[in-house]
């Protein structure tokens, strides 16, 4: 039986660990991002001094074989009154972390409810916010402000970081040390992968490691984050967080609509170009192409299909061309910004 764990946040964990779900042969670990701090889960964060649970709850409900009724649930979010724009899921987690005395023991209540096949555990349970330094020296603070940029996009980031510094949850190193496979789930590199790697300990954790570290490149660029970022890039940035480049990459093959393209240009986003020579002299192994995209109207993972091309790749590491010792390789300094 394999050990899998994924690191991020938001959507993109939630449809990689949703599809990797329906394998029984593997078991499964959530590292989750605790820095976010807009929508439900900033204002809870402000409100009950808690660290945000919207990430938690939605790793949760990725990997619950509970009835669809109650997945619905978790994630309702009321649409008017006193409650209106508040999510059923994170109310929940507030009642029970008090009720318990703490957020690991409502975290692990909320799995037994759920019925979960795995499990997820906070990245870090100290409360830090993420900054970003932008090239021109202005900095943006907070997750919520980097995400729904304010600033001016066309200024890059050029380095993130956490203020107060954030302490790693033995319970994410363990099980780091323990994986066979760890997996950067697709999402905004710099406010749910990258927050992540700033957590002390995890970037050391992630180099000891003898697992095959894999990241599922995002479809789309995204603004004020990753404007005109290839694949390459994108790993650059992880491996000068990671202190490690990825073993292998999975990307989507085969195009997106044209209509879904056109949305997402009027709003600054445009497709992940692949630039396999770059991706290969950077250390990465394998890049595995699969079609692993949302047939819907948002361009997005599908879990089912990602999920089987992430397997497929777990096969082709083990049999395929690809070594078995990960890269050690380092990576440092600032990203190009040429594409191919």
């Amino acid at each position: 039986m394999k050990t899998v764990t994924v690191i991020g946040g938001g959507t993109g964990s939630f449809n990689v660990l949703k599809g990797l779900r329906l394998y029984r042969d593997l078991q499964i670990r959530s590292i989750v991002t605790m820095m976010d701090s807009g929508g439900d889960s900033g204002r809870l964060r402000d409100e009950f001094g808690v660290l945000p649970p919207g990430d938690i709850r939605r790793c949760l409900i990725a990997l619950s074989e509970e009835s669809e009724l109650m997945r619905d649930l978790f994630s309702f979010r009321f649409g008017d009154g006193p409650l209106e724009d508040r999510q059923f899921g994170n109310l929940f987690f507030i009642a029970l972390t008090k009720i318990l005395g703490s957020q690991k023991e409502a975290i692990e209540a909320i799995g037994g409810i759920l019925k979960i096949r795995g499990r997820v555990i906070a990245v870090t349970w100290d409360d830090a916010h993420i900054y970003a330094e932008l090239e021109n020296g202005a900095l943006v603070q907070g997750e919520a402000n980097i995400d729904v940029p304010r600033h001016d996009t066309s200024v890059p980031i050029r380095r993130v970081y956490l203020q107060p510094p954030a302490q790693a949850n033995p319970e994410a190193l363990t099980a780091i040390a323990e994986s066979d496979y760890v997996i950067f789930a697709p999402g905004n590199l710099f406010t749910s992968t990258i927050p992540n790697l700033l957590v002390e300990g995890m970037p050391a954790a992630l180099q000891r490691s003898a697992a095959r570290l894999i990241y599922v490149v995002n479809l789309m660029t995204r603004p004020g984050e990753s404007d005109g970022y290839s694949a390459a890039d994108h790993v650059e940035q992880i491996a000068r967080y990671a202190g490690r480049v990825p073993d292998a990459v999975l990307v989507h093959e085969g195009d997106v609509p044209p209509d879904a393209l056109a949305r997402y240009e009027a709003e600054g986003s445009y497709r992940v170009p692949v630039d396999r020579d770059r991706l290969h002299a950077q250390g990465v192994k394998v890049v595995h192409h699969g079609a692993v995209m949302s047939t819907s109207s948002v361009v997005r993972h599908d879990p089912a299909l990602t999920a089987s091309s992430l397997l497929e790749l777990f096969d082709e590491m083990e049999h395929g061309r690809s070594l078995a010792l990960p890269v050690r390789t380092r990576a440092h300094g600032r990203r190009s910004r040429n594409g191919f």
